[in-house]
C-alpha cells in the first residue's frame, strides 16, 4: 500500500525517491547500477533548462554532472557534489525495508539517508529555488553526482577527473559531505565545518603456510598467523597527533565546556558525548580489519588466509603508518595494497568557511562553528589532483539526542524531516552568497 504524506517537503521527497534506488556498492567493481537514480537526478536538472553531462565509466556506473552559469562568472567556479552510491545493508538488522524510504517518528528512513541521499535531495532543492525565482547562484557551480564513491571513487570521480577534467575547468573549490551538521557540546549546539579529511589505505594481509588435514599437527597454520596479525594490528593503540584542525578544534571544545586547554586531547574529545564518535579518530591513525577470507572446508587446513584492514593516516602520514603496519605484523605477514588516497587539510580561515559560518548563524543564530577532520573520505580527494580544496558542508540541524555519527554506515539510518528542510534553506543561502 503506498503512504501519502502530502505535507512532505520536495527535499524530503526527493530524498525518499532516491532511497529507493538500490544503488548497494559492495566494493571492487561489484556494485548495483547507479544508471536509474543519474537518470532521476539528471531528468530533474534538465526540468530546470539545465544541460546535464552522463558519463559512464563501465556499462551502468552512471555519473551526471551540469554547470550552472554564476550571477559573477569572474569568480571562480565551485563544485558542488553528492554521490549516488550507497554502503550494503544486512536488511535483517533494521527494523525497517532498508530501501523503501519509509517516513516515521518525524524522520525519513533508509540506507542513504545520512550517506548521502540527504545532501543530494539538498543540492536539487537548492537549485529549484534559486533559478525558479530567477536567480543566479554567486558563482558558477559544476554540480555533480558521482558514482562510486564506497570504493574510493574509481568508477566515478577519479574517472571524470582523470578523464574528463574539463567538466571542471575554472573550479578551485568544492563542497559536498560530510560537515555542516550539529552537534551538542554541553549545553551548547555546534556545527562542525569540515576542513579536511584523512588519508585513506586499505589493505589485505596475506599469510601463508602449509596445506593439511585438519586433524594434524601443523605449527605453520596460515589462519593462526593471520589471526595472530589481526588481533596486534586491530589492538594497536596509535599515538595522538595533532594537525593545525585537531588543534583548533580541541581548544575550541575545551573552552566551550570550561576544560583545560593544555589536556589529554582525547579527554578534552571524550568530553563532547556523542559527538567523540566522529572526532575522536581524528586525533590519530586508525586501524580496523574488516573482513576475513580462508579456506573452503572444515576439515582442510589451507595454504593462505588474508584479512582487509581499513587504515585512516593523518593526512602527510601514510608513508609512516605503512612502515609501521609491516613492523606490527611481522615479517611473514604480506601486506598489499587493495586502494590509496590522499589525505586533506585545508585552512579554516577563508571566506568560503567563514561563508559557511554566516549562513549558519542565519539559521540557528546561537550556534558556534568548530573545524574538524573527517576520519573518513569523500570524492573531494579525486577533485583535488586537479588542485580543488574541498570541504565538507552537508547542513543539518540535528537533535541532541540523536546519535548522527553512528547512523554512517550504520543499521536503522534516518534524518530528520525538518533538518533536510534547515539544510535545503541554509544551502540555497551559501549558494547565493558565496
Amino acid at each position: 500500500m503506498t503512504e501519502h504524506h502530502p505535507d512532505l517537503s520536495e527535499t524530503a521527497r526527493i530524498a525518499r525517491d532516491l532511497i529507493r534506488f538500490d544503488t548497494s556498492n559492495w566494493g571492487n567493481g561489484v556494485a548495483n547500477s547507479e544508471t536509474e537514480a543519474a537518470r532521476y537526478v539528471g531528468d530533474y536538472l534538465e526540468s530546470l533548462g539545465l544541460e546535464v553531462t552522463y558519463i559512464d565509466s563501465e556499462p551502468g556506473r552512471t555519473s551526471v554532472v551540469t554547470r550552472v552559469e554564476g550571477a559573477n562568472p569572474n569568480l571562480p567556479a565551485l563544485v558542488v557534489h553528492g554521490h549516488l552510491d550507497v554502503v550494503p545493508v544486512d536488511p535483517d538488522a533494521w527494523s525497517v525495508d532498508p530501501f523503501a524510504g519509509e517516513i516515521r517518528d518525524g524522520m525519513l528512513w533508509g540506507r542513504g539517508a545520512v550517506d548521502m541521499k540527504d545532501m543530494d535531495a539538498m543540492i536539487l532543492t537548492a537549485m529549484r529555488e534559486i533559478l525558479e525565482s530567477g536567480r543566479r547562484p554567486n558563482r558558477t557551480l559544476v554540480v555533480a553526482f558521482f558514482a562510486d564513491e564506497e570504493n574510493g571513487g574509481k568508477y566515478g570521480s577519479h574517472h571524470l577527473v582523470t578523464q574528463h577534467p574539463d567538466l571542471f575547468a575554472g573550479a578551485t573549490e568544492a563542497i559536498s559531505e560530510v560537515g555542516g551538521y550539529s552537534v551538542t557540546i554541553g549545553e551548547r549546539r555546534a556545527y562542525l565545518l569540515q576542513t579536511g579529511e584523512k588519508a585513506l589505505i586499505w589493505a589485505t594481509l596475506t599469510a601463508r603456510g602449509t596445506a593439511a588435514h585438519g586433524s594434524r599437527v601443523i605449527p605453520n597454520n596460515a589462519v593462526t598467523k593471520l589471526a595472530e596479525a589481526v588481533v596486534t594490528l586491530g589492538r594497536e593503540q596509535w599515538p595522538v597527533q595533532m594537525t593545525r584542525t585537531t588543534t583548533a578544534l580541541v581548544a575550541a571544545v575545551a573552552d566551550i565546556l570550561g576544560l583545560d586547554p593544555n589536556g589529554d586531547p582525547r579527554d578534552i574529545i571524550g568530553a563532547t558525548g556523542l559527538a567523540a564518535g566522529f572526532l575522536e579518530p581524528s586525533l590519530s591513525t586508525t586501524s580496523n580489519p574488516t573482513q576475513l577470507n580462508a579456506g573452503y572446508k572444515h576439515n582442510v587446513i589451507p595454504d593462505s588466509a588474508s584479512a582487509a584492514i581499513d587504515i585512516r593516516p593523518l593526512p602527510g602520514e601514510e608513508n609512516n603508518v605503512l612502515a609501521r603496519v609491516r613492523n606490527i605484523v611481522g615479517p611473514d605477514i604480506e601486506v598489499s595494497i587493495a586502494t590509496q588516497d590522499i589525505g586533506l587539510e585545508n585552512t579554516y580561515d577563508t571566506p568560503i568557511v567563514d561563508a559557511m559560518a554566516r549562513v549558519l548563524r542565519a539559521q540557528d543564530p546561537d550556534a558556534v562553528m568548530l573545524p574538524y577532520l573527517l576520519s573518513g573520505g569523500t570524492d573531494n580527494k579525486a577533485l583535488a589532483l586537479l588542485g580543488i580544496a574541498g570541504y565538507g558542508f552537508a547542513p543539518l540541524r540535528l537533535p541532541a539526542d540523536l546519535d548522527f555519527p553512528s547512523l554512517f554506515h550504520g543499521v536503522d539510518e534516518r534524518v530528520p524531516l525538518d533538518a533536510l528542510d534547515f539544510g535545503h534553506r541554509v544551502l540555497t543561502d551559501f549558494l547565493l552568497e558565496y
